[in-house]
């Protein structure tokens, strides 16, 4: 999937939607060999960075999100739009892409 580059500087998701800032990729393998990007695998474990204001149920009402800011997740591995703002990656995906919040 390709990534998105934008130029902004604050981003917030609407309905259920959640924003995580995407964890470093492995450089190295665990024998020690380096990995050119091309091989690296797309992390699937993140910070949150934004979280929107919840879904509406059928009675308008609003369902609040299981996770928060600063929570670390587990998520969906092809999950999401990627997007990249500035040095740092994020990817903008729905809640329920999240699989964990792990620690």
């Amino acid at each position: 999937m390709a990534t998105t580059t934008l130029n902004v500087t604050t981003v917030k998701p609407l309905a259920d939607r959640v924003f995580i800032k995407v964890s470093a990729k492995e450089e190295k393998t665990a024998g020690g060999i380096f990995l050119p990007d091309t091989a690296k695998e797309k992390p699937q474990v993140g910070e949150i960075a934004a979280v929107g204001p919840g879904k509406l149920d059928d009675k308008g009402e609003r369902l609040a999100l299981e996770v928060k800011v600063g929570d670390k997740v587990l998520y969906s591995k092809y999950a999401g739009t990627d997007l990249k703002l500035g040095s740092d990656e994020y990817v903008l995906l729905a809640e329920k892409d999240i699989l964990a919040i792990v620690s």
